[in-house]
């Protein structure tokens, strides 16, 4: 069981791109000028693992910053100066700039909010965000190959009430959180309860004060390329609510 859960934690890094990705939508109709969209990308990835959503958002009209940042290298206080140096150096001056985050990208923004105040924050869509934690660095979070393959932040990504994620505020800002349910990882079932992505439970992907909640069947690596979700996403960042089905 000890291999087994070893494996389990290890996939949190594993990008599988090679099973391939669903097909492009239908062209969407152009945004206002000025609409700006910063995409940060999950642990262990990279800006690469969002260049299929990139170019979704920029079908639709959206001006995309698709950032990268050392995931698996540095502490969550590291991340946010990163991430608060690349913004300044991006889009200081834009207004509005909207966030699409997936995984624990979501929480990295939640981090520098906490600490920075962005005063043209517009609407923020998170795919597959621990919000509350996740159960796999509840199991391997101590484990020394862990903190040496994921890194400093990914070992406090833990569901108990003083892991990152759980000391954050709750969002004061227009969040929309797309939630997969669609696992592709056999050995999720053995790490996590209930409807989850492979990676991430559905509940803890929710949180306190978002302004809409929508369930999807996708994976938590191809929630990025899907279709669907990427439409989602864009109809979020307009109107500030997802289309449910009647």
């Amino acid at each position: 069981m000890r291999s087994v859960r070893l494996l389990a934690s290890l996939l949190l890094a594993l990008p599988i791109a090679w099973l391939g990705a669903p097909a492009d939508p239908e062209p969407a109709e152009e945004v206002a000028p000025g609409e700006d969209v910063v995409l940060l990308h999950g642990l262990g990835r990279s800006h690469w693992n969002m260049r299929r959503l990139e170019g979704r958002l920029g079908e639709a009209g959206f001006r995309t910053h698709n950032l990268d940042y050392p995931s698996t290298d540095l502490t969550p206080a590291e991340l946010v100066a990163h991430v608060d140096a690349e913004l300044a150096r991006c889009c200081a001056r834009t207004r509005p700039l909207h966030f699409v985050t997936h995984s624990m990208g979501g929480i990295l923004l939640r981090a520098y909010l906490a600490e920075h105040e962005l005063p043209g924050l517009g609407r923020v869509v998170m795919l597959a965000p621990p919000n509350r934690g996740s159960e796999y660095v509840d199991v391997a979070g101590g484990w020394k190959v862990f903190g040496h393959l994921l890194g400093p932040t990914a070992q406090q990504l833990g569901t108990d009430p003083g892991s990152l994620p759980n000391r954050l505020p709750p969002p004061a800002f227009e969040l929309g959180v797309i939630a997969g349910t669609g696992s592709l990882n056999p050995l999720g079932a053995l790490v996590i309860e209930g409807a989850n992505d492979g990676t991430v439970s559905v509940e803890s992907a929710r949180i306190p004060g978002m302004r809409d909640f929508l369930e999807l069947d996708v994976s938590h690596t191809f929630i990025v390329r899907d279709a669907e979700v990427a439409r989602q996403a864009i109809v979020f960042l307009r109107s500030g609510a997802f289309v449910h089905d009647e």
